[in-house]
């Protein structure tokens, strides 16, 4: 029975070590070292094999709609604020607590149209195949999207409200 545990062990840790080593021999540097600095666009063109032009023009994207994506988070916070502002009342007022949410859902319809759009426009610059794929990843996301900041490609940024 001693010698099952240690065979069982060792063979536990050499299945681990393996692991290891494949992965970190069958993924891009680049790749990882972006992960570690959260620098979501140096993530975007390695992952996505983007050359010179394309990168340039997804960084001309996202920096022509980082204004309206932040005024869109303003504003749903803003109205997040006043619909809980009318939730906590001493005498809550159905209709003005009714209204209140349909204006953040507006907000946040407006929000999210918006960034699908954009997203349809960076995968437009990348190859087909890479467009596909970051389309599969970043759209299923943006439902989930707090609001609290301007978005950015990790994971845990999900609704609070």
């Amino acid at each position: 029975m001693k010698h099952l545990l240690r065979t069982l062990l060792g063979l536990g840790a050499a299945a681990a070590a393996i692991g290891f080593m494949c992965y970190h021999l069958n993924s891009a540097p680049e790749l990882h070292a972006a992960v570690r600095k959260g620098d979501a666009m140096a993530w975007l063109r390695t992952d996505f094999n983007l050359d010179e032009r394309q990168f340039a023009e997804i960084k001309r994207l996202h920096a022509a709609y980082a204004p309206s994506c932040e005024e869109h988070c303003r504003m749903i916070q803003e109205a997040v604020k006043a619909r809980d502002v009318v939730r906590k009342a001493q005498e809550v007022d159905p209709a003005a607590a009714a209204e209140a949410e349909r204006t953040v859902q507006q907000l946040r319809a407006t929000c999210e149209s918006a960034i699908t759009v954009h997203v349809q426009q960076v995968a437009a610059v990348m190859s087909p195949a890479d467009g596909k794929r970051y389309l599969a990843l970043v759209l299923p996301k943006i439902a989930d999207f707090d609001h609290r900041v301007a978005p950015d490609l990790k994971l845990e940024n999900q609704h609070q409200h």
